[in-house]
């Protein structure tokens, strides 16, 4: 059987459950604990990364209030809904796709929270994973060196929360360097380090510290 049968059938077994391929999909996006590509998505429910695409992008249509009806045989082109958007959203972020609650819920959703639950990085944390974000790869001595503080406690923090990640080691020193994972994208809401707001416009009469961090990427 070529390829292409395969993933036939593979659509046509997924067509035949109630809701059909876009309801399997559905049903991976809502248990996945992590951001899957197209691609993955493709692979696990045996369809193609077209396939999948149409029905990614049909989800955040619906679940932004927006859904596409099928023409009637007098309409011409398709008539587009508009219903009340749920309260979780689609999202492409870090590289892959994954349901997440709808961030004008944030405060309702921060309330259902139990308290404990969850902790939150300290403001130390908070400085010592800004400065790796910017100047990754990045060893502890270094960020120590700009924050004028031992930081090993921290570092260690931030790897066990998975936001940062051994990035191999100094040419020179021999010192490890750390680096900002995928789930800190995650968190960040955004795709790559790229997209990390620039520094200059928080902190006045320093306009090139954009360029030396960016310098200091390369």
């Amino acid at each position: 059987m070529s390829e292409q049968e395969t993933v036939q059938d593979g659509l046509a077994e997924l067509e035949a459950l109630p809701g059909g391929a876009r309801a399997a999909l559905e049903a991976v996006l809502m248990v996945i604990d992590e951001p899957a590509t197209s691609e993955e998505l493709a692979a696990g429910l045996n369809v193609t990364v077209a396939v999948v695409e149409d029905l990614l992008q049909d989800l955040q249509r619906e679940y932004s209030g927006y859904t596409v009806k099928a023409p009637d045989v007098d309409a011409v082109g398709f008539a587009v809904a508009s219903t009340a958007p749920r309260g979780f959203e689609l999202r492409n972020v870090a590289g892959g796709w994954r349901i997440y609650s709808r961030s004008d819920f944030a405060d309702i959703v921060g309330r259902f929270v139990l308290e404990g639950q969850t902790t939150r990085l300290t403001q130390a944390a908070l400085e010592t994973l800004a400065v790796i974000a910017y100047r990754q790869p990045v060893s502890r001595a270094r960020v120590s060196a700009i924050r004028g503080v031992n930081v090993d406690s921290v570092v260690r923090t931030l790897t066990q929360r998975g936001l940062i990640e051994d990035s191999g080691n100094d040419p020179e020193s021999g010192a490890v360097l750390y680096r900002t994972t995928s789930y800190f994208l995650e968190r960040m809401g955004i795709g790559s380090v790229a997209e990390l707001p620039q520094l200059s416009p928080h902190l006045p009469g320093l306009e090139g510290i954009d360029e030396y961090y960016d310098a200091s990427r390369m």
